[in-house]
């Protein structure tokens, strides 16, 4: 079992940046790929951007240059920093931890609100 803890979604001006975290506990070893998650209010739930094993990344277009994924192994939590925020922005944003292709874990959730 794998516990996803979220943190760091508040309410920011457009141009603004948060750094949202998430702190990996439990059997975390098996982990292959994690990543971020967004839903805004009657949207899908839509990928914004992942991070293997290995460090890869991989990003949705609407985010490549203003967000970054980044992971602390030592501290087991994954990051994304985002910069340049638009209104555009505002959704739920989830963690997403995936060990093989079956085995998936998710967190709460953190309200990102964008104004202006």
């Amino acid at each position: 079992q794998v516990e996803l803890v979220e943190s760091g979604g508040g309410l920011v001006q457009a141009g603004g940046s948060l750094r949202l975290s998430c702190a990996a506990s439990g059997s975390i070893f098996g982990i292959n790929l994690m990543g971020w998650y967004r839903q805004a209010p009657g949207k899908q739930r839509e990928l914004v951007a992942t991070i293997t094993k290995g460090g890869s990344t991989q990003y949705a277009d609407s985010v490549k240059g203003r967000l970054t994924i980044s992971r602390d192994g030592a501290k087991n939590t994954l990051y994304l920093q985002m910069n340049s925020l638009k209104p555009e922005d505002t959704a739920v944003y989830y963690c997403n931890a995936r060990s093989g292709p079956i085995l998936s874990y998710w967190g709460q959730g953190t309200q990102v609100t964008v104004s202006s």
